[in-house]
């Protein structure tokens, strides 16, 4: 299933008139504060958001799962599926794979897939949070934790796959988010697992390729609710930096408690060079997933703010970050749920870059705090819609992306492609 140029082409004349009214107006409230309007499309255009290879069929709860029809049921059937969203806001070029669930059954066939939609591989998965059919010990006490030398031993050793085949698909780094933990006070030693977890983690390092990274993900809860391994930044930093320089904290918007600083962490992460990435989502109460943006967006802007708060060059550490959306789609078409994601991602971004720095600074070196949230809030209030739709008719991408998605009835042309039985894998 693609989309045609000139499918864009025609549509982006249709919103010519509107979209060029709105962007005379910003292009002059830039010139205000100094801010070069080609720098900061040229920044838009630029960035880039991974997909993950699960997120392509509709979510699900342990209570129940409704799917869409016309999911994707191969991957080849996950990476067309990125190449519309890729072609829809070219701001979708990568995907992240989870193995086992995405295994290529012909490497050089996958990667060709990929490059004719334009996409690369983006960091791959590791999953020691379920048992697999016909793997010898089990994971229901923990894995690279576990009390048991051979089920560490399990684990390392599908790690270790999992960076065979991104290598072999040309992926520079692996996630690995452990839900080890335990349910109930005395259960665990916490001293012993912790000491065990990086003796693990060390074994999958030491053979990891000289270019790779390796990004440890951390959340304080669930599907162990006394406690997890790794439970916080403050764990997941401390192992990264005993483990070396490629090691990194990744950061997923979800997994933290209510309230918590997530712009103060991601701050800290980058000052000390081990921000190595984010997972993108919006949440509630907890890890609840949601479309990114939907909840909190002021959030979203802060964190971008932090990140864009010192001069970057092209080497530096925003350079180093990987970007990727980690959400669940229970009751929304998947496609226009990254759509949406993306959006209120790439809307945060365009935000923080129209923050006035040196006024921020000004503000800052004379205790006003008045006037530093005031300037904070006058870039989030900004309507950025017209940047972002810029950045994307600039590289051939579509002035609005779900718009042209629904009136070309996307989800009823998969339906009919695949059919309405057909359910993701991997789910």
């Amino acid at each position: 299933m693609r989309i045609q140029k000139e499918q864009i082409e025609d549509h982006n004349r249709k919103t010519a008139k509107s979209h060029s009214d709105g962007l005379s107006n910003l292009h002059r409230h830039m010139d205000q504060k100094k801010i070069s309007f080609e720098a900061v499309v040229q920044r838009l255009s630029d960035f880039q958001v991974a997909i993950p290879s699960w997120s392509l069929g509709a979510g699900g709860t342990r209570f129940g799962r409704f799917p869409m029809g016309g999911e994707p049921g191969s991957l080849e059937q996950k990476i067309e599926d990125v190449g519309l969203l890729h072609s829809l806001n070219r701001s979708s070029g990568a995907i992240s794979l989870h193995i086992p669930w995405d295994i290529p059954e012909n490497t050089d066939a996958i990667k060709a897939l990929a490059r004719e939609h334009d996409i690369v591989f983006d960091a791959v998965n590791s999953n020691t949070f379920q048992d697999q059919p016909g793997q010898k010990h089990s994971y229901k006490f923990g894995s690279l934790s576990h009390t048991d030398a051979d089920v560490r031993e399990q684990a390392i050793a599908h790690n270790l796959e999992v960076i065979h085949h991104g290598e072999a698909l040309g992926s520079k780094a692996i996630t690995i988010w452990l839900a080890d933990g335990s349910n109930f006070p005395g259960q665990q030693n916490f001293r012993q697992a912790l000491r065990r977890t990086f003796e693990s983690l060390e074994s999958i390092y030491s053979q990891m390729p000289a270019d790779w990274k390796m990004l440890v993900e951390y959340k304080p809860f669930e599907p162990n609710f006394y406690s997890m391994v790794v439970p916080d930044w403050g764990t997941s930093f401390l192992l990264a930096t005993k483990l070396g320089d490629r090691a990194k904290s990744l950061v997923d918007l979800g997994h933290h408690l209510p309230n918590t600083n997530i712009e103060q962490i991601a701050a800290i992460l980058m000052n000390e060079g081990k921000l190595g990435g984010f997972h993108f989502n919006d949440s509630k109460y907890g890890d609840d997933d949601l479309t990114t943006g939907s909840i909190n967006p002021y959030q979203l802007f802060l964190i971008f703010n932090e990140l864009l708060d010192e001069p970057d060059g092209p080497s530096g550490p925003w350079s180093q970050i990987s970007w990727m959306i980690d959400a669940s789609h229970n009751i929304k078409d998947p496609l226009e749920d990254l759509l949406q994601s993306v959006e209120g991602i790439k809307t945060a971004l365009a935000q923080a870059l129209l923050v006035d720095r040196a006024a921020l600074q000004d503000a800052r070196g004379a205790n006003d705090a008045v006037m530093a949230q005031q300037i904070l809030e006058d870039a989030f209030r900004t309507d950025v819609r017209s940047l972002l739709r810029e950045s994307r008719i600039q590289k051939g991408a579509a002035a609005d992306p779900l718009g042209l998605y629904r009136a070309l009835e996307m989800r009823k042309a998969l339906i009919r492609e695949r059919g309405r039985d057909s359910v993701a894998t991997g789910l």
